[in-house]
């Protein structure tokens, strides 16, 4: 008899777990064509990895989702709606506490619905897990890769570059229909969030103060976006929603985060005027922006000058923050910002 993958048996046990509990070893028999005996093996495999809950006796056993759930479904494109998924395939198989759920739908829908409307591939695969500490989706579609389409719509050939405009908000290939809303808020619901396209790889870290970082990309064609929440997370969607109006109570998006780390390297520190026209760009569309230091021990003059003295005579409304300065990069955004004052 073949040997049966247990990984691969756990992306469709949660569901029939639920739903034929009291006859799954015959749904496990039809569905992997083996013998009684080799089904309550393998069983008993899933309750000993808390994959399911036994219950009653050995020959009138009753099996229901354990600890560990999972689900994971493929669609293809054409003609889906991304709520469907959600209510009919997984939001019924997975006890999580109520804020935390929402939140996944949330991050489910504005995920599914970026690969219906942005991939322009085929099909979309939809993993979410349950843990005892998290909650994990993975979306993966096998369309042309988020910086692919950045590229053809906004003529940014750098994934770097690309990745800045995205942690901005506000970018969408389809003005109309949308608001560039979804995946900045759907990286700041997550403790872990990892983007892959285009052969390259962007990470955000809840914890990590430095926000976006290069990751190590996978290969897989199109866009495939990881994230994990803590069931124990004190983090709601309405508070994140609301951290980013100008005031802290409203729901307007109008503040946002620059994280400068993500154009510099070993060889390319923040020198030129051109780097700070990126830097600044599109950030008129919001009240205030809080442009990101971390890990930057120094920067050019003709870049503070243009971000923090040109930049800001031509758009007087926008609140521009610098954070985590180093003592040098502070002494330079002094100096070009008395000389605006002067």
């Amino acid at each position: 008899m073949a040997r049966i993958d247990l990984m691969a048996v756990t992306q469709w046990i949660t569901a029939a777990a639920h739903t034929h509990g009291a006859t799954l070893p015959s749904v496990v028999m039809e569905r992997l064509s083996i013998s009684r005996r080799a089904a309550l093996r393998l069983l008993g495999r899933l309750v000993a990895a808390q994959w399911l809950l036994r219950e009653g006796t050995r020959g009138n056993a009753v099996y229901r989702p354990g600890a560990l759930k999972q689900v994971v479904r493929r669609y293809g494109l054409a003609g889906l709606q991304e709520d469907l998924p959600w209510r009919r395939d997984f939001a019924p198989f997975f006890t999580l506490p109520p804020t935390v759920a929402r939140m996944a739908q949330h991050a489910f829908s504005e995920l599914l619905n970026n690969a219906i409307d942005h991939s322009g591939g085929t099909s979309v695969t939809v993993s979410l897990r349950q843990t005892a500490m998290h909650v994990q989706l993975l979306v993966c579609d096998d369309g042309c890769g988020v910086f692919s389409r950045i590229e053809q719509n906004f003529e940014i050939n750098d994934p770097a570059l690309a990745m800045l405009e995205l942690s901005k908000g506000k970018l969408t290939s389809q003005p109309d229909a949308h608001s560039g809303h979804g995946l900045f808020f759907t990286s700041r619901l997550a403790d872990v969030f990892d983007l892959h396209a285009n052969h390259s790889a962007f990470q955000r870290r809840s914890w990590d103060r430095r926000g976006w970082q290069c990751g190590r990309p996978m290969p897989h064609q199109g866009t495939s976006i990881y994230l994990a929440i803590a069931l124990d997370t004190a983090r709601t969607l309405d508070a994140v929603l609301r951290s980013h109006s100008a005031d802290g109570a409203g729901l307007g998006f109008e503040t946002t985060q620059v994280p400068l780390q993500l154009i510099t390297g070993e060889q390319t520190g923040l020198e030129s005027r051109a780097q700070a026209k990126r830097v600044a760009a599109r950030l008129q569309r919001f009240r205030r922006a809080e442009v990101d230091f971390s890990g930057i021990a120094d920067i050019g003059h003709g870049f503070a000058d243009e971000l923090f003295r040109v930049f800001p005579r031509q758009h007087p409304q926008l609140e521009l923050v610098p954070l985590h300065m180093a003592p040098r990069v502070a002494e330079m955004v002094n100096s070009v910002r008395a000389l605006a004052a002067a």
